[in-house]
């Protein structure tokens, strides 16, 4: 499969990823200048604190019917946006709607069984009064696979609390579905983590059709019911 690797001029790099409006609604600026060549992003970090809004806008594609590498900053906003969302909603328990950034159902239901499960693991060892106040993203690799019509993030995420912080490496999946960019596969391969105990440690993640995958998915429930 041809892959195109991400490389953004130094000013992109450092430039944000969203921007807030009055209403404080998070606007996304797709990138509009992307050499399509090796890149290395790793000097392209995002910080999104306590008081930054939490609820994204719809993340649209560029074009309503395909996906480009110009729509990547979408992508990594959608990411960061993500996985703040995530933490918070299992430390702080705070809502993570699943509608905002998936649309495969299978996906959503494995998302929202593994907030409630490290929700209640945080809960159960008296860990949730020390609440997450914000996410320091980096990105460690990008790839477009045009053949695919899909990104590859891999983001390194150190999540600041009230106390301390730690970091964990997230890979993400990203498509087109209906003009909007969704994320069809998220794995958090950190020692001891949800997606590593559930779907098995170092994965390669590369199949944007897994959660379409009837009898993975079916494998995949019997392992949850079990643990």
């Amino acid at each position: 499969m041809k892959q195109v690797y991400l490389l953004f001029l130094l000013l992109i790099m450092l430039s944000a990823c969203t921007n807030v409006n009055e209403d404080n609604e998070e606007l996304v600026r797709p990138v509009t200048d992307v050499q399509q060549e090796v890149i290395n992003p790793e000097n392209k970090t995002t910080t999104i604190t306590e008081n930054t809004p939490n609820t994204p806008s719809t993340f649209v594609a560029l074009d309503q019917n395909s996906l480009s590498v110009r729509d990547f900053e979408s992508a990594y906003a959608m990411c960061v946006s993500a996985l703040t969302t995530y933490y918070k909603a299992t430390w702080n328990d705070s809502e993570f709607d699943v509608n905002t950034y998936f649309d495969n159902d299978n996906l959503k239901q494995y998302m929202q069984a593994k907030i409630d499960s490290q929700h209640e693991l945080f809960l159960q060892n008296n860990l949730t009064d020390n609440t997450v106040t914000g996410l320091k993203a980096g990105v460690e690799k990008a790839e477009f696979h045009d053949e695919g019509d899909f990104f590859y993030l891999k983001i390194d995420a150190e999540v600041i609390k009230d106390v301390g912080s730690y970091a964990e490496p997230t890979e993400f999946l990203i498509q087109n579905s209906r003009g909007n960019l969704v994320i069809v596969d998220w794995y958090t391969s950190g020692k001891d983590s949800y997606d590593s105990m559930i779907r098995g440690e170092d994965q390669v993640i590369d199949n944007p059709e897994i959660w379409k995958d009837r009898e993975w998915v079916k494998d995949l429930g019997r392992l949850r019911t079990k643990m």
